[in-house]
């Protein structure tokens, strides 16, 4: 047989090299502090996935309610193979799936996805806070999935952290035995530990601890806030993205707020209801049974102002200017809770939505009312969508990118989703036919176009709109954590928020276009600022 010919022979070397890069890993094992670790290949070429790494000793027995522990070492190559359990939870979310093999206390395990093919390549880290409430969500999410998003050039980390009962419990005796007269809060003490290991770990997986993002939705959104303000997470990252939420309080009748005080009766409380009459007590309760128990009126507030991983109110810590000062980009869904007003089972009418505000919002009513109108069926619908929306996360999102905007000295992009999920035209919601606008851009849509994990969703007739807008979307977000600026070749510019007096938002649809804001006197009105 003949030999190739020169031509030929180097097109094939340089074919077999292409696709040996293409589908080229880290090299292992990988050295962190604990040990050394084995990966596996990503679904995307090029990307290696280490899962279910521990950050922290299991927080169980006398760890439980404590500040997270060091995670012990091992011997030998450990196989990051599987993700490990989540935290302790109620099937609480019907969108919510999970690939670990359940909750449990043991939980403080992280994952890390990465491009890198050496060590020393310092790309850009991306690190994801999921979303629930703080009392449900985990890692191993098929929507939160980091691989594609890898292929951005960022290596992308997530973490479990403890929700309900099990993060954010106080006690006065937990208080006593801290070493810093508080209690509570520990979800957050979990998320500055993972944040604590990105930055002696991450270098190994060819992440750069001088470029690290955090990024999150819903309640991880929230979280990103509050790590904003908090001193203890100071230095840990430098760029913040923020979708649909912040722990900013409402001023126009404001709900009240809980003292430490407050929490640590309220935990000495619940204790008593079960049998438990001291934190030994508490701890040796099963954790199925605190579950259970924690049920019902939670006997726990998240997001307490303990004086230690929030010293104060968190507003006013960024009214101060005492937050991070770091770049933000953050937004909301265009329709957070629309659905849950066109197809609810009260479907407002204008006396109804009348009524329902002067219910709940007292003598703030007639104010109210002014900027949620209701001189009509459609514009009561309208209206209601509108007010549960900014109520939910429209005006606590954007009080967060105002004082930013204002006090935090660093650039602030901010952004609109607004694509109404494309649903089949024989979807039915709560025993009504449903339409795309019907259902509107909702609360958490937006996660599976930054993951480009549009498959994950089941029963939605994606387009090929969708997944440009996620490319788009994955793309301006990777961008900012490059950078600190999401603008980049072939998008749209995405002007700076504030910049020459304008407060321009990015629209993310089929269409990608930046617009001024609209609404800002609603905003202004919930949130007291001048």
């Amino acid at each position: 047989m003949p030999s190739p010919t020169l031509p030929r022979l180097w097109q094939t070397l340089l074919l077999v090299s292409m696709a040996a890069t293409l589908h080229a890993t880290l090299p292992g094992p990988v050295p962190v502090d604990t040990g050394l670790l084995a990966g596996i290949p990503a679904p995307e070429p090029g990307i290696t996935a280490f899962l279910g790494i521990p950050y922290g000793a299991p927080p169980v027995g006398a760890l439980r309610w404590k500040a997270p522990q060091p995670a012990a070492a091992w011997s030998g190559v450990r196989q990051a193979n599987a993700f490990g359990a989540r935290a302790m939870q109620s099937p609480l979310f019907s969108d919510m799936i999970f690939r670990d093999n359940g909750p449990s206390e043991d939980c403080l395990y992280l994952n890390v996805w990465t491009p890198a093919h050496d060590p020393a390549e310092k790309l850009p880290v991306m690190v994801w806070i999921y979303g629930g409430g703080l009392e449900a969500g985990g890692s191993s999410e098929p929507r939160q999935d980091g691989a594609w998003l890898a292929t951005k050039g960022v290596v992308v980390v997530n973490f479990n952290y403890r929700l309900g009962v099990f993060g954010f419990f106080s006690h006065p005796e937990l208080s006593a035995e801290s070493g810093h007269g508080a209690s509570g809060d520990y979800g957050f003490m979990d998320q500055i530990a993972a944040l604590r290991w990105v930055q002696r770990n991450i270098a190994a997986f060819g992440g750069d601890p001088g470029n690290v993002t955090i990024f999150g939705e819903s309640a991880g959104s929230w979280s990103v806030s509050i790590l904003m303000g908090s001193p203890l997470a100071r230095g840990l990252f430098h760029k913040a993205i923020g979708q649909s939420g912040a722990g900013m309080r409402r001023e126009v009748a404001p709900e009240p707020r809980v003292t430490l005080a407050q929490a640590e009766a309220n935990g000495v409380a619940f204790g008593a209801a079960l049998g438990a009459r001291s934190l030994a007590e508490m701890r040796a309760l099963p954790a199925k049974t605190l579950l259970e128990a924690g049920r019902g009126p939670a006997p726990y507030k998240a997001t307490l102002v303990d004086g230690y991983v929030l010293p104060r109110d968190l507003k006013d810590i960024y009214l101060a200017g005492e937050q991070s000062h770091v770049p933000l980009l953050a937004g909301w869904t265009a329709d957070e809770t629309r659905v849950y007003n066109v197809f609810g089972s009260k479907r407002p009418t204008p006396a109804s939505f009348i009524q329902d505000v002067r219910t709940h919002e007292g003598a703030d009513a007639d104010r109210v009312l002014q900027h949620y109108p209701a001189r009509s069926e459609d514009e009561a619908v309208q209206s209601a969508g509108d007010l549960a929306c900014d109520l939910f996360m429209g005006v606590p999102t954007w009080t967060w990118i105002e004082l930013h905007h204002r006090t935090g000295g660093a650039p602030v992009f901010r952004y609109s989703f607004d694509r109404a999920v494309p649903v089949p035209a024989d979807r039915v919601v709560n025993g009504k036919p449903a339409t795309g606008r019907d259902v509107g851009a909702v609360h958490a849509s937006d996660i599976v176009y930054v993951f480009h994990a549009l498959a994950s969703s089941p029963g939605v007739t994606w387009e090929d709109a969708d997944w440009r807008l996620s490319d788009a979307m994955a793309t301006y977000w990777s961008n900012f954590a490059r950078t600190g600026n999401p603008d980049g070749k072939g998008l749209p510019e995405w002007p700076v928020y504030g910049a020459a007096g304008g407060y321009p938002v990015m629209h993310l649809d089929v269409t990608l276009q930046a617009r001024p804001e609209t609404h800002r006197d609603r905003y202004l009105f919930w949130s007291d600022l001048k």
